[in-house]
């Protein structure tokens, strides 16, 4: 078996046998000639039901999850509404974390409740709540770990142990750690999402999504549903992400290597109340990620003691983290969830802490990193 670094290189990514050119073309037709009526040449007839860029990404990306079965979509939000779309009816019932990224529970809460879904917010690192908020019409238990933005950590496996048997379909949201520090379907999760835009594309200039399942029925219901509303990337964006994805393991490395020193700085210092990275032993997550992740993430979250407007005053006062949205490129990032990316949940049992900060540890030099850091903390206190 290959290892990751090599399927992330070559997995779907042979030279191309007309030129032998080693990097995948990008192939922007949108239609393809066909070898007679209903004769489709390598299976390509049009681009929204088959493309060969976005072939070669999703044969990589079913490769480094373990999975058979891989397809790309123009965001992360996209592949949920597809999922979604064909693992639920009306009047059934989806179980979502209790602190679920800002999109997905707007995509549950406002959009899928319209057609007679219900749905049961639960703290899935409690096998136990999971258990008693199973009811015989759930369908889905939407799993994040580690979450966005507490950094909360759920036993896949376990989780897996609950729903096997029943009719609810675990789905793990793998964003947060990318297929290089967590493999979902090896842990018994029937279907891996990822927002390729973080840490698969890794640099801030494509927006992607996708889903790696086993399950051979499913993917054929996938497949056709995403060909009949049309939620696909182009050529481009997917050319972008697999030159992304080459790099995957070596960049998960250094955020990781730098992510450990923010959390570990950030617990040391006065002016913060609380650090969230499952990669500190204080974490209560700790255990279960060391046992299910390579290593602990790129994502670090922190409680600023002085409340709400220091945490403000943190996000604007850093100079080398970048105050903006989104996440897992290699620049670092500085956001508060509150009024930026979860503002969706404000008022709902999933909002977030006033005083909660989220950083995305870029792989820039980690003490430059720091100093940025401990700067905009100290001028708070000043």
């Amino acid at each position: 078996m290959r290892g990751f670094s090599t399927n992330a290189i070559h997995a779907g990514q042979e030279p191309d046998p007309t030129t032998g050119a080693v990097i995948v073309p990008i192939h922007p037709s949108s239609t393809f000639a066909q070898d007679g009526v209903g004769g489709t040449r390598n299976g390509y007839e049009y681009s929204r039901s088959a493309n060969p860029t976005r072939t070669a990404l999703q044969e990589c990306l079913a490769a480094l999850e373990g999975g058979r079965h891989a397809f790309a979509f123009g965001s992360g939000m996209g592949a949920s509404d597809v999922l979604l779309r064909v693992l639920v009816r009306p009047g059934d019932h989806v179980v979502i974390p209790h602190d679920a990224y800002g999109g997905t529970f707007r995509l549950v809460d406002k959009v899928l409740t319209q057609w007679g879904v219900e749905y049961s917010t639960v703290d899935l690192a409690d096998v136990d709540a999971l258990r008693a908020a199973l009811r015989p019409t759930t369908r889905v238990v939407w799993c994040e770990t580690p979450t966005n933005p507490l950094l909360g950590v759920a036993d896949i496996a376990a989780l897996a142990d609950v729903t096997r048997g029943t009719e609810a379909r675990l789905v793990v949201d793998n964003t947060f750690a990318s297929p290089y520090l967590q493999t979902p379907l090896a842990l018994g999760a029937d279907v891996v999402l990822h927002s390729t835009t973080k840490y698969v594309g890794g640099h801030s200039d494509v927006v992607g999504g996708a889903l790696v399942t086993s399950d051979d029925g499913l993917a054929e219901q996938l497949a056709f549903t995403q060909n009949s509303v049309g939620s696909v990337p182009g050529p481009f964006d997917t050319w972008l992400t697999l030159r992304g994805v080459k790099t995957l393991a070596v960049r998960m490395e250094r955020h990781c290597d730098n992510a450990e020193r923010v959390a570990e700085m950030l617990a040391a210092h006065p002016a913060v109340s609380q650090v969230c990275y499952p990669g500190l032993e204080s974490h209560p997550g700790h255990e279960v990620a060391a046992k299910q992740m390579r290593r602990f993430g790129g994502m670090v979250s922190f409680r600023v003691a002085a409340g709400r407007e220091a945490a403000l005053a943190v996000c604007a006062g850093t100079e080398i983290f970048t105050l903006a949205e989104s996440l897992g490129g290699v620049e670092s990032l500085i956001e508060h969830p509150g009024a930026m990316t979860h503002a969706s949940v404000a008022g709902s049992a999933l909002e977030v802490p006033d005083d909660l900060v989220r950083l995305s540890v870029g792989i820039e030099d980690v003490d430059d990193l720091l100093e940025d850091l401990r700067g905009a903390l100290t001028r708070i206190r000043s």
